[in-house]
């Protein structure tokens, strides 16, 4: 049976990826992408997915209900992956306003009009997927284990809290009235696409622009850090098999110190530009161009207000559940998404001037 997939935020990052993932493993389902195209969510990131007759793209807003209604009404969707967020925390910290509306708000606007929709067309095989951070389940200390499933909530942030509050309204949904919901906590995604604002494409993009490398406060901060393509395939399992009302966490046990991630870029792109000596004169003002190390660049900043010491989720769910195993090391992944940038300048030039 062909799906009608509404995949929300399918013009930014993770969801990029999702919709390309999804349409070469599904191509016979029919995707709608709702974005807000806002400074995360770019048009040209679905350029091939748009050429396909089963894919389309709706600018607006996951807030606006009128929108939101037509959409499961005009393509009669069954299924949803809900991507749309605010999610940089630093953006979150200097103004919550758009993180409660967007998310909070916007996931209620959602699955009021996915209840409606479903209900009224005694809809059976309609599943809403809800997709959530780790960072609910507030910071961990070194030498604790992982967050499970079963870990109490306690966000530290703006954009946490307002994660936090969207996946109770998904489960209230699922206890209350009976949808078919499912959610996911994920750890920090890296890969192809990603906001040229994060910890991996802002310091990569700096090296080459000869620009500082800022760490918070001492740079021993720990994340687990996911490839996007594995996000996505877990996804895919939860989707296909998992069990209703449940959360899955998605992680591939990868943590890494900021400032040794850091360390590893730098490593990473000095090894590139000393085997490729065409970089040196497209990116002349990075030290890798002038025999130097990138690592020279990086500078030790304030922390940030709130800053949470370690993330780490236990993926044993939905490993021994699913049959989830990462199938993309951190060393190939890494270099495979270096490469993605130095082969896009035109994508992430065109974000940096404004265009």
């Amino acid at each position: 049976m062909r799906n009608n997939l509404l995949i929300t935020g399918g013009a930014g990052f993770i969801g990029t990826n999702f919709v390309h993932y999804w349409q070469e493993k599904y191509p016979d389902d029919r995707v709608i992408v709702l974005d807000a195209l806002t400074y995360a969510g770019r048009r040209q990131n679905l350029e091939t997915s748009l050429g396909a007759e089963n894919c389309i793209l709706i600018h607006g807003s996951i807030c606006d209900q009128t929108l939101v209604d037509n959409v499961f009404k005009s393509y009669e969707i069954n299924r949803v992956v809900h991507f749309a967020a605010e999610s940089h925390v630093d953006r979150s910290i200097e103004g919550p306003d758009d993180f409660i509306n967007t998310n909070i708000l916007g996931t209620y606007m959602l699955l009021k009009s996915a209840y409606a929709s479903w209900s009224s067309r005694r809809i059976r095989n309609h599943l809403f997927h809800h997709v959530s951070t780790d960072e609910v389940f507030g910071s961990l200390e070194p030498g604790e284990p992982p967050f499970g499933e079963e870990n109490s909530y306690a966000p530290n942030s703006p954009y946490s809290a307002s994660k936090a509050a969207s996946d109770h309204l998904v489960r209230s949904y699922h206890h209350t009235y009976g949808l078919n919901t499912t959610t996911s906590n994920c750890s920090n995604n890296y890969g192809a696409y990603q906001f040229p604002e994060k910890l991996i494409p802002l310091c990569l993009i700096n090296i080459l622009e000869g620009k500082p490398l800022p760490i918070y406060g001492d740079g021993e901060q720990i994340r687990d850090w996911l490839h996007v393509y594995d996000h996505c395939r877990g996804i895919d399992l939860v989707l296909q098999g998992g069990a209703y009302g449940e959360t899955y966490n998605i992680g591939s046990d990868n943590e890494w110190k900021n400032i040794d991630l850091v360390k590893l870029i730098c490593n990473t792109v000095n090894e590139i530009f000393a085997q490729s000596p065409k970089l040196h004169s497209v990116f002349p003002d990075s030290p890798c161009a002038k025999e130097g190390d990138s690592k020279s660049l990086i500078t030790f900043v304030k922390d940030r207000p709130g800053h949470d010491t370690r993330y780490a989720v236990n993926a044993k769910k939905i490993k021994s559940e699913l049959g989830f195993t990462a199938s993309v090391s951190f060393d190939e992944g890494l270099r495979s998404t270096i490469e993605w940038y130095l082969e896009n300048q035109e994508w992430w030039l065109s974000i940096r001037n404004g265009k």
